[in-house]
């Protein structure tokens, strides 16, 4: 019998760290897919996502905020009311492709059509004119379309580019979570990237 309590306070020992994280995940408001939701997972890439302030980047909220961190890899959206939360993406794999400033949502769409850019065509003349919308589609399930010309906010088939330098220039989320945020973003929402 004291074998089996020995046993248990190692175990709740060792596993109180992950605890510790799985409930920082929820203080900050991250929202993990499903298949990160489970006990058995170690959470051990979230202790770099951090709560920031809108009021640090915007003079009001209006109808919704949303902060693209490309140094710790993560969107922090913040809705009319101050409602706040974190998702974890993949964002340009170089300085050259990321663009940083202010833009906004100008348009959104389910299972989005994926033409390549000029300058990716340029760079691999063997990728696709475009790719319809489904699991080949480099855009996932949803995208919201910045004002600049190209860049984009949206999910991925491709959940290994999540937390990586990954992109051409866009912010990839999960599909899971681009279809959350996509329900709460209007067009009109400004944006920042940093």
């Amino acid at each position: 019998m004291m074998e089996l309590k020995r046993r248990r306070f190692l175990a709740l020992s060792l596993a109180a760290p992950f605890l510790g994280q799985a409930a920082s995940a929820q203080e900050i408001g991250l929202t993990l897919p499903e298949e990160l939701q489970g006990e058995k997972i170690a959470r051990n890439n979230i202790s770099s996502f951090r709560r920031i302030d809108w009021r640090d980047h915007f003079d009001a909220l209006g109808q919704g905020r949303i902060v693209a961190d490309t140094v710790s890899r993560a969107l922090h959206y913040w809705d009319a009311d101050g409602g706040y939360k974190l998702y974890p993406t993949s964002v340009p794999i170089s300085d050259e492709l990321t663009r940083r400033g202010y833009t906004e949502v100008i348009k959104k769409v389910k299972n989005p059509t994926w033409t390549p850019t000029p300058s990716m065509r340029e760079r691999d003349p063997s990728l696709p004119v475009t790719v319809p919308a489904g699991p080949e589609n480099p855009l996932g399930v949803r995208a919201l379309y910045l004002s600049w010309q190209y860049y984009r906010i949206h999910g991925t088939h491709d959940t290994r580019k999540i937390g990586r330098r990954s992109s051409d220039g866009c912010i990839g989320l999960y599909n899971e979570q681009i279809v959350d945020l996509y329900d709460r973003v209007a067009v009109g929402t400004q944006v920042k990237l940093i």
